[in-house]
């Protein structure tokens, strides 16, 4: 299975060992809002790679002293930025042309504005009193 995979596969006891997590906490994570995991027809919790990958976000989070409010906060902040350099990437990737041929056309306008300039050098010599 591919890293990162959002098939739900794993039963929470796997899914837990995975993480180096008690099941228990993965219950009370799910309850604070900090992760999801799928559900099955009967209501059995499944969890993705991508689950466990961010259980252990939550752990290291969690082991540097940050509270379960703030390691919310944190994933919501990255989940946005990720987003965010996403919609980035598609804007400059569907605009590089336009970009290109922009500064292009920059460059080109600056290069006739600029005229050479004629300078001589005057040697400056003081007199004496």
């Amino acid at each position: 299975m591919a890293a990162g995979s959002k098939k739900a596969v794993y039963v929470i006891s796997v899914a837990a060992e995975l993480s180096g997590m008690h099941p228990q906490t993965l219950r009370i994570y799910e309850r604070k809002g900090l992760v999801s995991p799928a559900r099955t027809g009967g209501g059995n919790r499944r969890y993705s790679d991508e689950d466990v990958q961010l259980l252990r976000r939550i752990a290291e989070l969690t082991s540097e002293g940050m509270n379960l409010v703030g390691v919310k906060r944190i994933l919501e902040l990255e989940r946005r930025v990720a987003q965010l350099e996403a919609e980035l990437h598609a804007v400059q990737s569907s605009h590089d042309g336009e970009v290109s041929d922009a500064i292009r056309e920059t460059q080109q306008r600056y290069r006739r504005d600029l005229v050479p300039l004629r300078q001589t050098v005057t040697l400056y010599k003081r007199e004496s009193s």
